[in-house]
């Protein structure tokens, strides 16, 4: 059983930057491939960005795209996500996952472990 816990939320500006963590545990981190989701007010829970278990491909939202950058640090059992030039669209609970299989996916059901999020807040 793999926990996941998030933090570096907050409260930013639009044009801000913030750089989520997710920390993990329980498990071999290594053998996860890690997304990041989030879930805006009265939306459904959508797909930001994901990194293989190694680190070597990286796949993005479009919405994103550009502006996030997700990192993986195995030696830590970490998973990064850094986002730049913040938008207020961006505001969500972000929510970062761990997916024992083999592809580096973008489908929510993939998805074996979820952590609690962390709220991002971009004020115009």
């Amino acid at each position: 059983q793999v926990q996941l816990v998030e933090s570096g939320g907050g409260l930013v500006q639009a044009g801000g930057s913030l750089r989520l963590s997710c920390a993990a545990s329980g498990g071999t981190f290594s053998n996860y491939a890690m997304g990041w989701f989030r879930q805006r007010p009265g939306k459904e829970r959508e797909f930001v960005s994901a990194i293989s278990k190694n680190g070597g491909r990286t796949i993005y939202a479009d919405s994103v795209k550009g502006r996030f950058s997700i990192s993986r640090d195995n030696a830590k059992n970490t998973v990064f996500l850094q986002m730049n030039s913040l938008k207020p669209e961006d505001t969500a609970v972000y929510y970062c996952a761990a997916d024992r299989g083999i592809a580096t996916s973008s489908i929510r059901a993939a998805y074996d472990y979820w952590g609690q999020g962390t709220q991002v807040t971009v004020s115009s």
